[in-house]
Order: structure tokens, then sequence, then C-alpha cells
């Protein structure tokens, strides 16, 4: 379970950003895949290549698989759990055949923009095919965002994908995409403001003061709830004035929906929680890594060295001493 959002600065920079909620430790790290990169699937025996290089959170496992990430072209993207997902059961002829764990990796690695991507991905066929670490058909959705601020949400039921404008610039879990945006119709009273004091008989109610306007606002960790309170957020939080504001105010708006260790307990008793956030400024590119033991933020800037490198680099997350004693 995750929660996505995209943001603009001040600057008309755009960013996007993601809590990544698992229960099972995916042990990702920020890594740099090169230009010109051949990914192994496994869908068919082909693969696939790409053209552009990009950074995002992942790792090795025989090839290297990403679940988020910027490329050169300012294309940002996330992968979300989505337990509708329905693939194809076998490899389309002609058609580019890959897993759903490997769609983010194709998509950085061969889009520029938005519109390039609702061209290109009617080649895409997404096969029902295990993942090696989860042992599992992936269920999942995309977010992908680019530079302009365009933003979409890619989902595929019943044999059939479905490319999504996404006018709020938020995303979470199931139920699909469509359905978040009109729940959006239960919350228009939402409001940053005080409520006005209202009339009840002779009695005048009035506010307990400042966050009153909010009242309603859910605050479980469901992902209905966390896509209204990221919409709330996102819409009211203030506009920052350059990219380490916006890093920090992103933070801030995700710390909303961060799930900490215990709170979340599955059916089977595991539990989910916030394993990273992820930060993609598309302006730039860089990518921004913040785990949960350690709340430091690592930051990986695309160079043209990278980029022309001869194999992908993975970097290690920084730490720091948490607690400074001032005497």
């Amino acid at each position: 379970m995750c929660t996505s959002l995209t943001y603009e600065d001040a600057q008309e920079n755009w960013y996007l950003a993601r809590t990544m909620d698992f229960g099972f430790e995916l042990g990702g790290r920020p890594v740099v895949i090169p230009r010109h990169h051949h990914f192994d699937t496994d869908a068919t025996d082909q693969g696939f290549d790409t053209n552009y290089g990009f950074v995002g959170a992942g790792r090795n496992l025989n090839g290297y698989i990403l679940v988020d990430g910027v490329n050169e072209k300012g294309v940002g993207a996330a992968a979300l759990y989505f337990n509708e997902s329905v693939y194809a059961e076998q490899p389309q002829n002609g058609a580019i055949n890959i897993a759903s764990h490997e769609v983010l990796n194709w998509i950085l690695g061969n889009v520029s923009s938005i519109a390039d991507l609702k061209e290109k991905f009617s080649h895409v066929n997404i096969v029902a095919v295990p993942n090696s670490l989860l042992k599992i058909v992936v269920p999942l959705h995309w977010i992908v965002a680019d530079r302009t601020g365009a933003s979409v949400v890619i989902e595929q039921q019943a044999d059939s994908v479905k490319i999504t404008d996404n006018p709020v610039g938020v995303m979470t879990n199931s139920p699909e995409f469509d359905w978040h945006l009109k729940n959006l119709n239960n919350y228009v009273q939402l409001d940053p403001a005080l409520h006005s004091e209202k009339p009840y008989g002779k009695f005048t109610a009035n506010g307990f003061g400042a966050g009153t306007g909010a009242l309603g606002l859910p605050g479980d960790y469901t992902s209905v709830s966390r896509f209204i309170r990221t919409a709330f957020t996102r819409q009211y939080a203030e506009t920052a004035k350059d990219s380490s504001a916006a890093i920090n105010t992103l933070s801030h708006i995700l710390n909303n929906v961060e799930i900490p260790k215990g709170v979340k307990i599955q059916a089977d008793g595991d539990f989910d929680y916030t394993q990273y956030r992820g930060y993609m400024s598309l302006a730039e590119p860089v990518f921004y890594m913040q785990p949960y033991a350690d709340q430091t933020i690592t930051k990986v800037r695309l160079t043209e060295e990278l980029l022309n490198g001869d194999a992908p680099v993975e970097f290690p997350l920084k730490t720091q001493q948490r607690f400074d004693e001032v005497n």
C-alpha cells in the first residue's frame, strides 16, 4: 500500500513523491540505469532495450527492478499496489511483452513525456508472470508525470489498459482511480480555514478554533482515506520557493500518510509500514530517498558520466548521528 502525489514549486518546477508502504522487506536503494541498457524480461526471451538513463529505488534480482524513479527527460513514475489488476496470460506477437514488475523500467527507459507515453504504451503487453522476489504476479498500477506537470494513471483490468489523466495529482491503491475521483465529491466541505458560526434554534454554535474546516478529514490508513488526506494537504500546503524547500514540503505532506510499524496489521499477522519515501525532482532531474530507520535523505543527481556509464550504479543510503548532545 502506498501514496503518491505531484507538486509544483514557485519556480514552476514539478515533482513526484511517494511512500513505499509494504510488509515484505524490499531492500531497495538508489540505482542509476545508464542509457541504452538491455533488460531481460520474465515474460519472454527477447527482453527490451532502453534509450534514456534514469535513477530510482531498486534492487538487483538477476537484473535491476525499480519501483519508482525519474529519467533524463524529466519523466517520473512510481508503481503502487493495485489488487484489481488483470494481465494477459500469454505474450503477443509484435508487442513489447513485459511483466508487471518490469513496466516501470520500460517507461523510464523509453518515454520522454506524457504525450510520448500515450503513443507508445499501446504496444506494451503486460503478461501475468511472477516476480522472483515475491513469488507472485505483482498487481500494480502506475502514476507517471513529466516536467510540464502532466500526469496520468495506468491501470490494466480485464486485459485492457486504461491511461487516465490525473487532474488531482494524487494516487494511492485500490479501488480504481476513477472511483477515488468520484469519492472526492463526498469531501467538498473540507477547508483549511475555520468554519463559521451556525445557529441551532436559539443557540449559536461556534467552532473550537483553527482547524475546524478540516473536520471530517479521514485519518485512517486505508487507501481511500489516504487519497482524500493527501489531496487536501496537497491542495492547501504552501508553495515552496525552490527545490530544497519543495522536498521539505513534500516530506511534511507525506508525514500525514506515513505508516509506523505495528499500526496496520494484515490478515496473516504481518504489517505494512512505510519503508521509505521517494522524491523525484523532474526539472533537474534528481532522485531523493528517505528510509524509515533513518530519516536522512540521500540525493542522487543524473550526470552525464552516470548516464553514459557501462553498467548500473548503486548508491548506499546515507546515515547520520540522530541526536547531538548539547551541553
